[in-house]
């Protein structure tokens, strides 16, 4: 009974918006999930279909049509029961099939890694996206609540989901103009990947409730009274920020909680855009405002349709505020993101690619084709959604829109992927800068190209849009590519004069043909790539051939290549070593590698290979931003053994920094706790500022990620600890 009553209140929120619901399909829907998802229960012990039925509600929030409404209800069933969705398709109609499958995993499928699943399930979902946006208000539904009952789940499954959430999820929300469902995933990520800073700050933001209170009031009825008296009705609101927001301008500014001046935002509703700009001049002739802190989101409006005044200022009591200045129509737009833009009035689930609001997303799924590698796109995901925004001026007057830190080669390849490939310099503002000057607000920006230029590899080093990391590394490897046939050609022509022959005598006599038969590759070209990346040899590729030939003399000439080391022999010695590494490659344990200086991996960590010319195995984090520069050719599945520890002598060097405040015994402590983790400190290094900060970093020796997690974790509870980060070691080998 108590379902059902939740089912009735749900659906008399859907009356409220929706002229004329479906009803009885909600409820057969509801009556179907119950009955697919009997004797199943979640983490916390309550019937399974309650976790459909809350999803549900959040849909209702989000003011979405009944067919969004009916795969809430449903989109489990087809991961986790016998349900196809074809017997969807023919019970619920062709738009809820689609809706369920958008946001069904791939759990049919089989992968490598854990990352490479995660990879997929988002590509999925977002080739989806692109030709339905309800798949991903319906999926945000479903995370929003898996979040708010996250507590019910292990450890690594919450840092799991968290980080998956703030990544992906949270930018998405923010992309789709839903802010509510950004801040609540944001804080509640926080919650569970920093504990002990989200509850320090919830415990200081609570103690100050009353005054705080008592401070809004005040604000308010001075605003109120300001615009009232020049002929302005306003609505005006006030609030503190959400805890997420509050941490990550202590961490940026390396601030502690009472530095932080702007904790309260307030917010006017005016009904005219002139009234906007009128309500502002008045607030700052009021309150002096804070130089720089002014933001025009009218004049030019954020990619998803947000349009706003930003304007920070001394208020009373000296306290610094945030004020947002906006129109009913505007704040319509900013609370409910996409659906007031046209989900309803026109009746259509797929944007406009004429929409401006939605290019990004055009532009994400057309990009998306050029990744071979679902990892890469991941990335490419995250560094287009995860962003601060910077707005660029062509010579034109074209406004567009760049993640903060961009640069005049994210510009170019912004206009053209030919423009990004030939551009040798640029003009901002008329004077000539480097190719790797970071853009800023109102540049407007020029770019030159030349006909001779090539896109280089050091560029993956400086730009930050996916779309230019994407075309720079397709480039590269092509350019890489034709350079390995190139080689391998040259070595397979080498080893063939022993033979007194040639590629192109093979070729004539068919025996290249019939030495292809004998490999894996289909085409010359594939071989002789292998070949030219050294993942092969051009003398194995020879002995396997001329091992079916009964010629004498080639025999001979078989022996005396045979007696000859090969080059891969001689490879393979120097990398395989006697003693243990902890690492597998492809079965085979015992392998020398080097650890790469970029990452420092450690037991327990993700980790690459990658395959060097002439110095064996460099081992990297999955997550290692050098990863995505190196070669994919090149790159290996290796694994740690199953005996992670290590002896005390083989500890694996690792560089910790700690920020802090500068005060006596601070860094005692922090010695402590590594100590207490079990953790050696081989090297210390510690910087103060004048501001009363130190920054100290610490190389130390840890036998795995779990123990170097644990001591981490301790010293940020260390009171005057405000940030604690896992960096490079200048002594890792």
């Amino acid at each position: 009974m108590q379902l059902e009553n939740r089912l009735d209140s749900i659906i008399k929120k859907v009356r409220s918006y929706h002229p004329d619901p479906n009803i009885t399909q909600l409820r057969d829907a509801f009556e179907y999930s119950r009955r697919m998802h009997e004797g199943q229960t979640r983490k916390s012990g309550e019937p399974y279909i309650a976790h459909p039925l809350e999803v549900m509600d959040i849909i209702a929030d989000l003011r979405l049509d009944v067919a969004s409404l009916v795969a809430g209800l449903l989109h489990d069933t087809v991961e986790d029961t016998d349900c196809t969705v074809d017997e969807i398709r023919t019970r619920f109609g062709d738009d809820v099939a689609f809706l369920v499958d958008g946001v069904t995993k791939l759990s049919k499928f089989e992968f490598n890694t854990r990352q490479e699943a995660q990879a997929e399930n988002i590509r999925k979902m977002i080739i989806a996206m692109s030709r339905d946006l309800r798949v991903i208000l319906v999926k945000l539904s479903d995370r929003l609540h898996n979040m708010r009952t996250l507590k019910y789940m292990s450890e690594s499954g919450q840092q799991r989901k968290s980080r998956e959430t703030m990544d992906i999820y949270a930018p998405l929300a923010h992309r789709l103009g839903l802010n509510w469902v950004k801040t609540e995933l944001e804080d509640l990520s926080f919650r569970y990947l920093r504990p002990e800073a989200y509850y320090d700050i919830a415990e200081k933001v609570a103690s100050k409730k009353r005054q705080r209170q008592s401070f809004i009031r005040e604000v308010i009825g001075i605003l109120n009274d300001l615009l009232t008296e020049h002929g302005i009705s306003p609505e005006v609101y006030g609030r503190p920020k959400n805890f997420w927001s509050i941490y990550r301008k202590m961490r940026d500014q390396q601030i502690e909680f009472e530095q932080v001046f702007d904790v309260l935002a307030f917010r006017i509703i005016v009904d005219e855009r002139a009234q906007c700009y009128e309500a502002l001049g008045l607030v700052h002739n009021l309150w002096k405002p804070i130089p720089g802190r002014f933001k025009d989101y009218i004049a030019i409006s954020k990619p998803n349709g947000y349009q706003s005044l930003h304007t920070s200022v001394i208020g009373p009591y000296q306290e610094r505020i945030e004020i947002q200045i906006r129109t009913h129509a505007m704040h319509k737009v900013a609370e409910e993101g996409i659906a007031a833009h046209w989900l309803y009035k026109e009746g259509k689930a797929v944007p406009d690619r004429d929409d401006e609001k939605f290019a990004w997303l055009h532009q994400l799924m057309e990009e998306h084709q050029d990744h071979e590698d679902p990892v890469e796109f991941l990335e490419s995901v995250k560094i287009d959604l995860f962003h601060d925004e910077v707005y660029i001026f062509t010579p034109q007057g074209d406004v567009l829109s760049f993640p903060s830190g961009a640069t005049c080669v994210d510009f170019a390849y912004a206009i053209h992927t030919e423009i990004g490939h030939r551009c040798s310099g640029a003009k901002v503002n008329g004077k000539m800068v480097p190719l790797k000057h970071e853009l800023k607000n109102g540049d407007i920006v020029e770019i030159i190209t030349h006909k001779n230029q090539r896109p280089n590899k050091d560029w993956l080093s400086f730009v930050k849009t996916g779309r230019a990391r994407t075309k720079i590394r397709k480039a590269v490897r092509k350019e890489q590519r034709e350079r390995s046939r190139e080689l391998g050609r040259e070595l397979l022509d080498k080893e063939l004069k022993q033979y007194n022959t040639n590629i192109r005598a093979w070729e004539r006599s068919g025996r290249l043909d019939e030495a292809l038969e004998q490999s894996r590759f289909g085409t010359l070209e594939e071989m002789l790539g292998e070949i030219g990346y050294g993942k092969m040899q051009a003398d194995t590729v020879i002995k396997k051939f001329y091992e079916t030939d009964d010629d004498g003399d080639q025999q001979k000439k078989k022996k005396k290549t045979n007696d000859k080391e090969s080059k891969l022999g001689k490879l393979w010695s120097k990398i395989v070593d006697r003693g243990k590494t902890g690492v597998v490659v492809d079965g085979i344990e015992d392998v020398m590698v080097s650890y790469a200086k970029c990452c420092n991996p450690v037991p327990g960590d993700d980790i690459i290979g990658f395959v060097t010319r002439g110095r064996g195995l460099s081992i990297h984090t999955r997550d290692c931003k050098s990863v995505s520069h190196l070669e994919r050719e090149r790159q290996i599945e290796v694994r740690w053994a199953n005996d992670t520890e290590v002896p005390d002598s083989a500890r694996r060097p690792v560089s910790v920094r700690v920020y802090c405040t500068d005060k006596p015994g601070l860094l005692a402590n922090i010695s402590q706790s590594f100590s207490a983790a079990g953790v050696n400190i081989s090297e210390a290094q510690c910087v103060t500022t004048d501001d009363r900060r130190a920054v100290n970093t610490f190389e130390v020796l840890v036998n795995n990620r779990d123990q170097l997690t644990r001591a981490m974790k301790d010293i940020e509870k260390i009171k005057g600890v405000y940030k604690v980060e896992r960096t490079a070691s200048s002594s890792a080998g």
